[in-house]
This record gives structure tokens, sequence and C-alpha cells, in this order.
């Protein structure tokens, strides 16, 4: 049934919600144009209604009661922005369940609960609407499932962690150590106090079992996409990538279609200096995706930050009050899975042990002769080919830098050969490896 004015009910008033407020009182008459009805914002729920906030609501619509909210029979869609796992999927789902359709930023509760979520959806008939989040502003959702629907995907290469991404951007052109560049991006809010799941890259995961799971049209489980964080990068890494083979490093979120599985994975990249992705600097995400009749397309913009996001929130509030407005609004069920009703499908993804790719390896050897080929050896018997070496001058001590760049080898060729490398009298510590990418 078509309505003439759209209620909304909206859960958690923090950062990002103050900004979906002011978005839809600032330009609420334009807004209504675009979706042929009115928008309301009926109620509101939050930790402390007490609490002073950017934008001022009426009294009668602040409740501290968020099951009231996700219940109001009146209500036509919620807009949760809590954030987490608990208690955000509880009020999500009593929500779909009520009937309501759904508007959500919250990329953790995505990766987690993506098949209940589908299937919850599908059974109630309604929609849910996820641009935020991945990417803030960047309209990446929309733009896979809608603008490039043609298209089969064939790989995702993303920038989706503003805050690592800053870091390493501080590294590469400042010289400046990773605890340097993190106390700077904690100073100016890029950080969190606890930055584990963005430097780790936990956050980059999330999003992409969220990009992946909707690009590759099945359920890709969190726990099988590999990740690996930022923290052992020095400044050497860079020059040495940069100078000595022409790339540099980024932390990437990868999903490829390979031979009918998927490979998932998160961890510092070597990409070339003329990939577009390269230049993506600062707090900017950069994703690039390459379909087959389009061939390659890059979003970018920034990917965090109070207005962006809000403008991505409000685009979803658009999407459902104008199928809403128009009553066609979870007709067609909601998932981008098969055929089968309320079963979502799973993509099979590849093990990382099996894997190809070229690796950047740095190591500390002892300054003598045959150290060279004592390595090469290693790493010939496991199938792994040398591409490039480069070994600088000794500083202090008789340990010096060797850096090797490998041709294309198989994962679990190179682990074996790496345990066997790190055991070598002559190598002192742990061998860094850095996995090497073209991006397409």
């Amino acid at each position: 049934m078509a309505k003439s004015t759209i209620r909304i009910g909206l859960l958690g008033m923090g950062t990002v919600g103050n900004g979906v407020v002011k978005i839809l009182t600032k330009s609420q008459e334009k807004l209504e144009r675009n979706v042929g009805a009115k928008l309301e914002l009926a109620r509101v729920a939050v930790k402390d209604a007490k609490k002073a906030r950017e934008v001022e609501l009426p009294p009668g619509m602040v409740t501290e009661d968020v099951l009231s909210v996700v219940r109001d029979p009146s209500i036509d869609m919620i807009v949760e922005l809590i954030g987490g796992i608990m208690p955000a999927k509880l009020y999500l789902m009593e929500a779909i369940r009520s009937g309501k359709h759904i508007v959500t930023a919250n990329k953790a509760l995505l990766a987690e609960c993506w098949d209940e979520i589908v299937v919850a959806a599908r059974e109630n008939g309604v929609e849910v609407y996820f641009e935020a989040s991945v990417g803030g502003g960047i309209p990446i959702v929309q733009s896979i499932s809608e603008g490039l629907a043609a298209n089969s995907i064939k790989a995702i290469y993303a920038i989706i962690n503003g805050t690592s991404n800053y870091i390493l951007t501080r590294m590469a052109r400042d010289g400046k150590s990773f605890p340097e560049s993190l106390k700077e991006a904690q100073k100016r809010g890029y950080a969190e106090a606890d930055p584990t799941l963005d430097i780790g890259g936990g956050d980059s995961a999330h999003k992409l079992a969220v990009l992946a799971s909707l690009a590759f049209e099945g359920s890709v489980p969190l726990d099988k996409i590999y990740v690996e964080g930022i923290q052992n990068l020095t400044p050497q890494d860079f020059t040495y990538a940069r100078e000595e083979f022409g790339y540099v490093v980024k932390l990437l979120a990868i999903a490829k279609a390979d031979e009918g599985q998927l490979e998932v994975r998160v961890h510092p990249t070597l990409i070339p200096e003329s990939h577009l992705l390269a230049s993506v600097e600062g707090a900017y995400n950069g994703i690039y995706v390459v379909g087959d009749a389009v061939g390659a397309t890059m979003f970018y913009g920034l990917g965090a930050g109070q207005m962006p996001t809000a403008s991505a929130v409000v685009s979803d509030i658009l999407y459902v009050a104008r199928s809403i407005a128009y009553g066609v609004a979870g007709r067609a069920g909601w998932g981008p899975f098969g055929d089968i009703p309320h079963t979502p499908v799973h993509v099979s993804v590849k093990p990382m042990e099996e894997v190809v790719s070229r690796y950047y390896l740095r190591m500390s050897a002892v300054d003598q002769p045959g150290v060279l080929a004592a390595i090469a050896k290693l790493l010939g018997e496991n199938g792994v080919s040398i591409a490039a070496v480069a070994q600088k001058e000794r500083r202090s001590g008789d340990k010096v830098p060797l850096v090797i760049l490998t041709y294309e080898a198989k994962e679990k060729d190179m682990q074996v050969a790496l345990a066997a490398i790190d055991d070598l009298p002559v190598v002192k510590g742990k061998t860094l490896i850095i996995r090497a990418e073209k991006g397409e």
C-alpha cells in the first residue's frame, strides 16, 4: 500500500546519527521531492536522553527505550546506528520480524550475521540497505548491486580503512616509524585509543565480507578471510619497495574470483606505482572493482567522518522511502542470493595456502660470502624463483638488510621456504613478507 508519509525510527544518535538528523532537517524539502512523500523522523532511541547533542530534538521524540521504537507499529523503517554486534542484532532482528525495513551502517553485524539477516529479511518481506557500512560516503554498495549488476565481478581491490591508510601515508612520505605515525593518527582523531581493529586489519575484513558477499552473490564467512595487519612494517620497506622495485605499500582488502573459488584476504600489499590505488593517500578510501563487461572501475572518497557517512545513510533512507511511498517495498524480497527462497548461498573460499602471489622479503643477514646463495637455494627447492635482489651496505655490526622480490609462487611453498630461511644461522630475526599484486 502506498503511503504519503514515511515515519522513521532512529536507533543511536552519536556522531553519524547527528549528521543524519542534520541532513534530514536541512534538506527536508529537497529530499521529500526526491521521494514523493513526506519524511518524518518520528522517534529517536538513545542511551542517555538528557545528554546535550549537536541537534536538539523535541523531548517527546527522544527515548531510552529502544524496543518501544522498534515495536512501534506506526514506524515504517528503522535506521540502526548503534554499532557493534550486541544489542544491535537483537534490535535489528526484532525490527525485521515486525515488518520494518532497515537502514544500517553496521559493518561488523553484517559481516558476522549476514545469513541470519538475509533469511529474516526474505521471510518477512523487508528491505535492508547498508551503503554506509563500507567506504563512508562512497556509493560502492549501490554501484555493485545496481550500477554494475550486468557484470560478473572478477575482482575487488580496496583501501577501506582510513586509519591504516593515513598511517602508511605518513610512513611512506615522511619516513616516520609505525609508532610515531599511529600516535599522530590518534592525535588527529583518525585512530581510536585502542586501534587494534584498524591496524590489525579486522575493520577491513568486516567491510570485505560485506562487499564480497554482495559482489560474488553468496555469503562469505568472516572467519574464511585471511587477515594480517600493518604493525610490522618499517619506513625502510616503503623506500625499498619504491626505489628498488617501483611499488608502493598499501593495506589492501582483496576479493578475486579464481576458477570457481574466491580469494578473500586483507594484508599489506605491494602494488605498482602506476596503479590508481597507489595515489590514494591519507584518510581517503579507494575501491577498485573489475567487471567482465565494464572492465576496471575506481571509486574514491572519504571513508569515514560524520557527514560523508551520514550522506550514505540518508541515501539509503531515500531508497527505502521511495519504495514504501509507491507501495513496492519488499515485494521482491531481499538478498543477492540464488533461487531457493530464504536460503543463502555460500561462496567457496580458496584456502590461503593455495593462493598464488609475488612476494617481497626483507631479512637481516650476516655479511659474508655465500649467504645469498644459501637463501636462493632454499627458495628454489620450494619452487620460488627470485626476480630481483637489493642488498644494502652494512650500517653497524655484521648484519645487512637483504631484500628480495620473487616471481609468482604458491603461499604454502613460500611459507615452507621462509621457515627454512629463518632457521639459517646467517639470518637474524624473522623475515618480513609482503605480498605483491598487479591489481589487474
